[in-house]
């Protein structure tokens, strides 16, 4: 089959190679040129396990093209918009006029027949209106919406092998053939037993929404559980194993630290806030402005260990801050923790570096101010405290016997909880957790 993607960042760079890799002849159009002519040369142009890998079997098999100009999409059957909803500035609502100029930009070349797939995460009631505009250009074409559940730094297993597929169509015939042509698209995975749900536009664009929601909950569930136990003196880490024996709870996601960041989470609960609101319906989510304080307010504790562990003040203290990136296996810092607190010290008087195995170029172009270094060793020398932000696995197995010969003072302040404490401080450090005595 032939498919277009439509926006080729993140998502839709992704989906494009995972879709060639799935037998597809696809064409990928971004208005980005740079971005096109990275991966015209089979280069991602973000950091993703396995996407270059995927990229560079996909070009050389011919099933792959990417280009600037929309009518290379012209006889596809399948068109999917992949682009970016991100907050729009000053508010929580989702911006979403990159979602219609990709519409509006492909509209000339969607012929009878053809199935246009939405799967940006976009606020309740979008794909109705965007459904609407097609049947006004080609009312023999149908929209699907069928949302993404990519998690960075697997995004490639998610795509080709994921754990449930939905699609939101509006009744009639059309849409019994235009899931046809999706299941053909998805022909592997559905082989695979993949989970199918095929619902309505409403419940299609809600799932992704309510499904990022609830896993912010339950991140910020366990981190307002830090906050007690740092007041009572209970372990968070030991009350995450007992509550999670729990079948009805479960363990994954009850991981007290710094929170959730990224461009996904915290830009869509606060859209998902925004679009209730507009509804009337802002009084069912209200809990979630305290999930996003809960959230928010880890950073800034962050920050108090830091002090505290330096006898009261990070004033002229070299601070090395391990991790850059929202989450390790990935170089985005969009929302990223790691480069909020970072960015609090160093406001606060201290000498911070940073360190990041992957995200490093994206840091130092959002936050210029900070000093940066290559590996945890040199951003480490001198170092009065050390900060583990970000969970690479290169900070895990840090040896602490090692890495206590290049700082000044050994001091750390373990902010994802991944670390051995007996094991730091019989090597001499004064170690700190989020939630943890």
């Amino acid at each position: 089959m032939r498919i277009s993607v439509i926006g080729c960042g993140y998502l839709g760079a992704v989906h494009a190679a995972c879709m060639a890799q799935l037998g597809h002849e696809v064409v990928g159009v971004d208005v980005d040129a740079s971005k096109v002519a990275l991966l015209a040369e089979g280069k991602a142009p973000f950091f993703e396990p396995g996407l270059p890998e995927l990229l560079t079997e996909a070009m050389g098999s011919g099933r792959l093209e990417f280009g600037t100009d929309m009518s290379a999409v012209a006889g596809a059957q399948v068109h999917f918009i992949c682009v970016g909803t991100p907050q729009k500035r000053g508010e929580n609502a989702a911006d979403l006029r990159f979602v219609d100029a990709a519409l509006e930009a492909l509209l000339p070349y969607v012929a009878p027949g053809d199935v246009v797939v939405g799967k940006s995460t976009v606020p309740v009631g979008t794909a109705e209106k965007l459904a609407e505009r097609l049947a006004e250009v080609q009312p023999e074409a149908t929209l699907v919406w069928n949302p993404e559940f990519l998690r960075e730094g697997f995004a490639v297993q998610d795509t080709l092998h994921p754990d449930r597929l939905v699609y939101g169509i509006q009744a009639g015939t059309e849409g019994a053939r235009a899931v046809r042509l999706l299941d053909e698209v998805y022909a592997t995975p559905l082989s695979e037993g993949t989970p199918q749900v095929v619902t309505d536009y409403a419940t299609a664009q809600l799932v992704k929404v309510a499904a990022n929601s609830f896993l912010a909950t339950k991140i910020s569930f366990i981190n307002a559980m830090a906050e007690l136990c740092e007041a009572t003196g209970a372990d968070v880490t030991q009350l995450a194993d007992a509550i999670g024996h729990d079948a009805r709870i479960g363990r994954r996601f009850l991981n007290a630290g710094l929170g959730f960041g990224g461009g996904c989470l915290p830009k869509d609960i606060r859209a998902f806030m925004a679009r209730a609101g507009e509804l009337g319906v802002d009084q069912a989510l209200s809990f979630l402005r305290e999930v996003d304080s809960i959230n928010m307010r880890r950073r800034v504790r962050m920050v108090d260990l830091a002090r505290e562990v330096c006898d009261g003040s990070i004033v002229g203290r070299k601070v090395a801050v391990l991790g850059a990136a929202f989450k390790p296996n990935s170089d985005d810092v969009r929302d990223s923790p790691a480069l909020s607190v970072a960015a609090q010290m160093g406001l606060q008087g201290a000498r911070v570096v940073v360190t990041d195995p992957e995200a490093i170029a994206n840091a130092e172009a959002k936050w210029p101010d900070l000093t940066y270094a290559p590996t945890a060793e040199q951003a480490a020398a001198g170092a009065d405290v050390v900060v583990l932000a970000t969970e690479w696995d290169q900070y895990r197995d840090l040896d602490p016997v090692a890495f206590g010969e290049v700082v000044a003072a050994r001091r750390i302040v373990d902010g994802r909880n991944v670390l051995d404490p007996g094991k730091w401080r019989a090597a001499g450090w004064t170690y700190r957790a989020l939630g943890r005595p």
